[in-house]
């Protein structure tokens, strides 16, 4: 009975020992983009790449990115991406690799086809300033262009921003060229349209973030982001998720007017 018992509890620990955690990962209620196909691959890839064995749950989160961020702090969930923010790298560990290279500071324009052209002789920011543009309420965006002293209209619905500028209650609706291409397809609107001859760019990045409670997540991630970016894997990754949709956007000859970002340490 004593060898039983003794064999009893040695495989208990061998299953113990190879049990697979849990990593429970935010995922809004929302369309889903190739962006974030993009970001739930590549967060598969890096985990694969670091030899972190764990099993990936999904937990559907409130889509206002700040709720999210403290849910994070509180450990409800293990894993999100945003922006980065000062505020926000205080709530979480944030995993210092601009998973879009830079690319969510370019912000072409969502404009009322109607409306282009009010936007035909802007050059400069303070010409720009006389026109009021929608972000979200507690997205990092929304400061940067106050800041900038462009008037900027905070809501709290995703979906009404687009409805505010088909229906012309606000002149334009930044979106990075990581996901504007994606989210005019998916709307299908005749009245929203790319302002083909100007865009913004801010200095900004957009990590993972991951909860206190996982640092050896946050270790893993760092490890595995690091070992594709020395292989090559990161960037082949990246080109075959945007390299089209960006050269798709009608860009080529826009003028660009640069704001200031002092909510990002590394500008």
């Amino acid at each position: 009975m004593g060898r039983f018992i003794w064999l009893c509890l040695l495989c208990s620990w061998a299953n113990t020992s190879y049990a697979v955690s849990t990593l429970y990962v935010a995922k809004e209620q929302r369309v889903l983009y190739d962006r974030d196909l993009y970001l739930y691959e590549l967060l598969d890839r890096a985990l694969i790449a670091a030899q972190f064995d764990t099993k990936v749950e999904h937990i559907q989160v409130h889509p206002h990115q700040q709720r999210t961020l403290l849910a994070l702090s509180r450990g409800e969930v293990d894993l999100h991406w945003s922006m980065t923010s000062p505020e926000r790298e205080q709530l979480a560990i944030a995993i210092q690799v601009p998973l879009f290279k830079g690319f969510i500071g370019k912000r072409a324009l969502l404009v009322n086809r109607a409306h282009l052209s009010r936007f035909e002789k802007i050059q400069t920011k303070a010409q720009l300033a006389k026109l009021t543009a929608v972000q979200g309420h507690d997205w990092p965006d929304t400061k940067i262009l106050a800041f900038n002293d462009l008037p900027v209209r905070p809501m709290s619905k995703y979906q009404a921003m687009f409805a505010m500028v088909a229906r012309g209650k606000v002149d334009y609706f930044p979106r990075s060229f990581i996901e504007v291409g994606s989210e005019l397809a998916e709307r299908q609107s005749d009245d929203l349209v790319i302002l083909p001859n100007l865009y913004l760019y801010y200095p900004s990045a957009f990590y993972f973030f991951v909860s206190k409670k996982k640092p050896e997540v946050a270790d893993a991630l760092k490890k595995g982001l690091a070992l594709m970016q020395q292989n090559g894997e990161f960037d082949m990754l990246f080109e075959q998720y945007f390299a089209a949709k960006f050269n798709a956007l009608p860009m080529q000859d826009a003028r660009v007017i640069t704001l200031r970002n002092p909510y990002f340490e590394n500008n």
